[in-house]
């Protein structure tokens, strides 16, 4: 007989989260003041090289990293920017306003393929992602306030001189509609913002239908509750698959405006898929260990183990695959992008350090059966591979707005801190309200019987 099982978020859990989230805090403000204003003040957007020409190997023209504009526009005076201390803390605080967005939106993914697909193994661990749930309406309104007062440090086409008849920027002008649509080139970015709002309402309010129908499955069971969860999240699948891909091309592929990649939204998705994964497997193992998930076995934990492991491989191929594409074709806007990543000094150690993290530690670390089943290898492996994403998304957005002012050190360790204490605290909160998994699922009997 399957009884109710409720996490309690103790006082002291709660207690330890607060002071990390403090620790964050002051890390994040010395290291705020201990990078000074840098001097820089107008020097264009990014600050992408050292050089303002990036000289192929082959000997080819040199390509200007930040110059896309006409001839005879958009000279060095017009450009828009504030000192490098101040674009540095917004750009770390997109990056992981979209890192924990992502997370949050992936954790209603997981909850929502397992009933699409009609999977009976997750039955008693699904609600542990669909928790990140929760972070949502966070994560919008941070998102909207971070634009809202420093979008222009972040995204260069909001600067309006580039959108001007004369001495604008050709390339960005032939992208206003996408940002500004139907004032195109005006003050306000509606369109950009109203899919950043479309977004996050249509995600909240399934989410929130997708909640009600599980909690009520809790206390009728049956299938009929079962069958309008598999419906729901067919349509949030469907939703997805289109908004998380344009999210991806809003938020982070439009900071490098006069670039592109056919495959960026896969290439996010799968950061974000991954991070998720692992962070649901690191819970999961937490929770076990303190007496809770009494429905949860090894079986289970080496199957979130084997996600992990096949979707470390995904990224790697997603990854490999756009940047294999782009180094060969050998196309100068297209191969700025990874040279200012994996030339550029303050970067360069962080392009490998992503690729360890991400592919090569938990690649050879989780190849063997036992070692997805082991909890200790575990609580090292799943702790570093989201870490590593985090590390992605710092690639993906730092050159693009802060340039050769980036850097890793106090600041960025702050702002980690004070992101993940908070999205814990929210998540853990979220998981005491309601039971750990559904008493009454359907399927509950075929996950408590499962076995590899």
């Amino acid at each position: 007989m399957v009884t109710e099982e409720r996490f309690e978020f103790t006082a002291t859990a709660k207690k330890r989260l607060v002071i990390t989230l403090l620790v964050g805090l002051v890390l994040s403000v010395l290291g705020y003041f201990t990078l000074g204003s840098g001097g820089d003040h107008g020097g264009g957007h990014g600050e992408k090289a050292d050089d303002s020409e990036i000289v192929s190997d082959q000997g080819e023209e040199p390509y200007a990293a930040e110059d896309h504009s006409d001839e005879e526009g958009h000279e060095e005076g017009a450009h828009h920017g504030s000192s490098s201390s101040v674009k540095r803390l917004l750009s770390n605080l997109w990056i992981n306003n979209v890192f924990f967005a992502g997370l949050a939106i992936i954790g209603v993914f997981f909850f929502a393929i397992q009933y699409a697909a009609q999977v009976g193994w997750s039955a008693g661990l699904k609600r542990i992602p669909f928790a990140f749930g929760s972070w949502l309406p966070i994560a919008f309104v941070l998102m909207l306030a971070v634009f809202m007062i420093g979008g222009h440090d972040i995204f260069h086409w909001t600067h309006s001189d580039l959108y001007a008849e004369v001495g604008g920027d050709k390339i960005v002008k032939g992208k206003a509609a996408y940002f500004f649509w139907p004032l195109e080139g005006g003050a306000t970015p509606v369109f950009w913002i109203g899919r950043l709002v479309i977004f996050f309402g249509v995600w909240y309010l399934l989410f929130r239908k997708l909640r009600s129908l599980a909690f009520s499955e809790d206390l009728e069971g049956g299938t009929a509750k079962w069958y309008q969860m598999r419906k729901t999240s067919a349509i949030f699948l469907v939703f997805f698959a289109v908004s998380s891909s344009m999210a991806a091309w809003d938020w982070i592929m439009s900071i490098d405006v006069h670039w592109f990649s056919t495959m960026f939204g896969w290439y996010a998705f799968a950061s974000w898929w991954v991070a998720g994964l692992a962070l649901s497997l690191f819970i999961v193992v937490m929770l076990k260990e303190r007496g809770y998930l009494s429905v949860v076995n090894a079986n289970h934990i080496h199957d979130l183990g084997k996600f992990v492991f096949a979707f470390t491989i995904f990224w790697t191929y997603v990854w490999f695959s756009q940047f294999l594409l782009i180094y060969y074709a050998h196309i100068p806007e297209e191969t700025v992008y990874f040279l200012e990543r994996w030339k550029d000094d303050h970067y360069a150690p962080v392009f490998y350090i992503n690729l360890i993290l991400n592919f090569f530690f938990p690649f050879l670390v989780l190849m063997t059966r036992d070692s997805k089943r082991h909890t200790r290898i575990l609580k090292v492996v799943c702790p570093a591979v989201v870490f590593g994403h985090w590390l992605d998304f710092y690639l993906m957005v730092s050159p693009g707005t802060v340039g050769h002012n980036g850097g890793f050190g106090f600041l960025e360790i702050g702002l980690i801190l004070v992101y993940a204490s908070a999205f814990l605290y929210v998540t853990f909160n979220a998981l005491s309200k309601a039971p750990l998994y559904a008493k009454n699922h359907p399927m509950l009997k075929e996950s408590l019987h499962h076995h590899i």
